[in-house]
């Protein structure tokens, strides 16, 4: 089996968040399954500057876009044995940032039907094209409006996988024919509520559509987590699947990481897991005691629950937690914790930032992870905290629902809570705490945690197999 993975980012080349880190871990998971992947995405400036020496011309063509007609140069490299294809043009990639542009529906237009013309111009026949998130949806109607035609797309599937289903690429009425150039006729295909909507577009004509996870998939087709998709989706909900995620574990893992002070594996994390706190107290000038540390690695939204902590924080400081926090976002928050740390000096330590050396020393440092969300499609944050046995407390949503089960039976690897609510919150870390002082119990915790599979490897065979689903659609 032969699969196009179509991606805007992918880890190391160009990411901005658990998209890029999909496609830089699945295609390869699945090559370790004898499948033939082979990913695509936009040859960035940023990609350019690194890995240009390293890159080999393969061709050039002309993408027809509208009334446009825009150059596209392919690029070819081979990584930990998946070969990526990187489209250049220096118009629409060369520049700061992989998104935010005026021009963004455009922009990843042309890179949708240059995936198309890219196959048309190389010996290279998939199965299957996996198209991800709205900056790749356009594929799935282009191949169905302009490529059916040519032998080589007579039988190829679609699959498109909804990441984040809050980013839509919706633009006016007017891209349909003058940017996308879109018939008329198919116009409908893509018109949601008085706007051009590229996600539409990929869910009316892929074959299958995913999510990142099973529980997330039902929760889209409600009208609180859709963002107005929920009728579209019900009414394909016959070819709507949800997949668990996992994380890269070569990259993720305590044993061999260089990053944190100590290593440790689940068999023997005691010492060296207290030497990373140690070494994690430190860092921020936190006091020495026997508290918990509590942790967050995170983006400082509303969504991720923020408000929740907001509101207990300093509970749970007066209380006998300690908290760190690292991440950036919007003010109100970003502000409310360094209050916090300039009140509680030796018992919260806060970075403002995205620090990913020092991301790594919190997972393994800290006892326990909070991560509260409104919503999280899948969330990785829980995975490596798990992975490096910090306790994750999660609230029952999306994938934080579908990876952490609650330890009040003795058998979860976790703590979490139903409603969105502060109270909640706090009586989950109160239970958190009472089991923190049970060591040996707590000992148990940890090696149930550390030993959750996150890994792709199950992931990369539910994909297989709904792969093969997909192949026998008709």
């Amino acid at each position: 089996m032969k699969v196009l993975y179509c991606s805007s980012e992918a880890v190391p080349f160009a990411a901005s968040g658990g998209l890029g880190d999909v496609a830089g871990s699945l295609p390869k998971a699945l090559n370790d399954e004898k499948i033939e992947v082979r990913v695509v995405m936009p040859l960035y400036g940023q990609i350019k500057d690194k890995y240009g020496e390293e890159l080999e011309y393969i061709t050039n063509f002309n993408v027809l876009l509208g009334w446009r007609v825009q150059y596209c140069g392919l690029f070819k490299y081979e990584k930990d044995g998946v070969t990526y294809y990187f489209l250049d043009n220096e118009y629409y990639f060369k520049r700061h940032g992989l998104y935010g542009h005026f021009d963004d529906g455009e922009r990843f237009a042309f890179f949708s039907k240059a995936i198309l013309e890219m196959l048309v111009n190389i010996d290279y026949e998939p199965d299957i094209i996996h198209t991800n998130d709205w900056q790749t949806a356009l594929v799935n109607i282009y191949v169905n409006i302009f490529y059916r035609h040519i032998p080589k797309f007579y039988n190829v599937k679609t699959v498109f996988t909804i990441h984040n289903i809050q980013y839509q690429g919706k633009y006016g009425l007017d891209i349909i024919s003058d940017v996308l150039g879109i018939p008329d006729e198919y116009a409908h295909q893509l018109e949601y509520e008085g706007a051009a909507n590229f996600m539409k577009a990929g869910i009316e004509n892929a074959d299958k559509v995913t999510t990142v996870s099973p529980t997330y998939a039902q929760e889209i087709l409600d009208p609180w987590f859709s963002h107005g998709l929920d009728p579209l989706l019900r009414e394909r909900q016959f070819k709507l699947s949800g997949i668990l995620n996992g994380i890269d574990y070569e990259e993720y893992n305590p044993k061999t990481d260089k990053l944190i002070v100590k290593n440790y594996t689940d068999s023997a994390f005691v010492r060296n897991k207290s030497i990373c706190k140690e070494d994690l107290r430190a860092i921020f000038n936190l006091e020495e005691s026997d508290a918990p540390i509590a942790a967050m690695v995170t983006r400082l939204v509303e969504h991720k629950g923020l408000d929740l902590v907001k509101n207990i924080a300093e509970r749970l400081v007066d209380n006998g937690y300690q908290l760190i926090v690292l991440g950036n976002g919007e003010s109100q928050y970003e502000d409310f914790f360094n209050y916090l740390a300039y009140k509680y000096p030796e018992k919260v330590g806060v970075r403002i930032g995205f620090i990913p050396a020092l991301a790594r020393k919190i997972y393994a440092g800290s006892d326990i992870f909070i991560m509260p969300s409104k919503s999280e499609p899948c969330g990785l944050s829980q995975m490596i905290s798990l992975r490096y046995g910090t306790i994750p407390i999660v609230r029952e949503t999306g994938g934080l629902k579908d990876s952490v089960k609650d330890s009040m039976d003795g058998k979860g690897n976790g703590f979490t809570f139903a409603n969105y609510d502060s109270e909640e919150l706090y009586q989950c870390c109160v239970r958190a705490f009472e089991s923190y002082k049970d060591r040996k119990g707590w000992s148990a915790l940890i090696k149930r945690a550390m030993k959750t599979d996150c890994s792709w490897k199950h992931s990369a065979k539910e994909y297989i197999k709904m792969y093969e689903e997909c192949l026998k659609l008709w």
